[in-house]
């Protein structure tokens, strides 16, 4: 296998990966998680069902959560034959195959016996550690097998701060558990707990009891997460100004928090209108995706580029 063929590998990898994701947000936003029965992996007795819309919805998911995992092995079997030199890649392709099966092991659960919502939260939580694994994957593969020497984006002879390095991880941590505590809002239907934004109610704070609280939590965290973010981007873009790749990582990192906050304020106000809100809801989980990914390949670079691995 060529260094092209495993480069393209890894995008699709990462492409299907993300489609197994969105297909598991929009079985959760449309209620089709059930559309097959209880049954695993045959859908009412069938493999491949009678046509209704909620019951190719599921179906689609599960292929191409089975594609996923398929291909999974694939990069896996690709970076250990012929990339072995390359622990980073190694690391990414077994972090992507792992939650994969993990991932599929609960969806699976969840079909046969009826989980609660924190369990199915975690369910999504696993879910886009290995879409972040996959991402990871895609751009380590670019940039070590890109058109561009891998020494020309480090900046050579330069490293980031073991502080910048921590608050990179921390950040990345913390976002983690601002989506968990988000998808705990959607398994609980706990959407309409504070009309209107930013204000709860028309309160800043709201009485915490039920879906309010639980909405106000989450609102809470996605603020303290912004402001986090908005500091990386600051640091990375104005102190590493030789290193291009982290100072890009950086400023994507603040768009996609940016744009995901705006996102959160549409499901709010498309409550009420189911088409635009799904919309809305599927754009909330694509950008808090995006945002995990990129902060997760970023806490990998700080940690090389602060002397914390060999990149071989």
């Amino acid at each position: 296998m060529t260094t092209l063929q495993l480069k393209w590998l890894s995008y699709m990898t990462c492409l299907i990966m993300f489609l197994a994701l969105f297909g598991g947000v929009v079985v959760t936003k449309t209620g089709s998680g059930l559309e097959c029965g209880n049954q695993w992996p045959l859908c009412h007795g069938k493999l491949i069902p009678a046509y209704t819309i909620g019951s190719m919805i599921e179906y689609t998911h599960r292929l191409f959560s089975g594609l996923a995992g398929l291909l999974s092995v694939a990069s896996m079997y690709a970076c250990w034959r012929y990339a072995r030199q390359r622990k980073d890649m190694l690391a990414y392709a077994m972090l992507t195959l792992v939650f994969v099966i993990i991932q599929g092991a609960m969806g699976a659960l969840a079909v046969v016996n009826s989980q609660s919502a924190a369990v199915m939260a975690l369910h999504m939580g696993f879910s886009l550690i290995a879409f972040a694994g996959s991402l990871m994957l895609a751009l380590g593969a670019r940039r070590i097998y890109g058109t561009r020497a891998p020494e020309a984006d480090r900046g050579e002879g330069h490293r980031v701060s073991r502080g910048f390095r921590n608050l990179t991880w921390a950040i990345t941590v913390y976002s983690y558990i601002v989506v968990y505590i988000g998808a705990y809002v959607s398994h609980t239907s706990s959407q309409g707990g504070c009309s209107g934004w930013p204000l709860c109610n028309g309160q800043w704070i709201p009485e915490m009891s039920g879906g309010v609280g639980v909405v106000f939590v989450h609102r809470i965290a996605a603020a303290v997460l912004f402001l986090l973010t908005a500091l990386l981007g600051h640091l990375a873009f104005w102190k590493y100004k030789e290193l291009r790749e982290i100072r890009t990582l950086g400023v994507a990192a603040v768009l996609f928090c940016l744009m995901q906050v705006f996102s959160g304020a549409a499901v709010v106000f498309t409550l009420n209108n189911e088409r635009l809100y799904i919309f809305a809801a599927m754009s909330h989980i694509v950008l808090i995706s995006g945002l995990f990914g990129v902060l997760c390949y970023m806490s990998v670079r700080v940690w090389q580029l602060s002397g914390g691995a060999s990149r071989r």
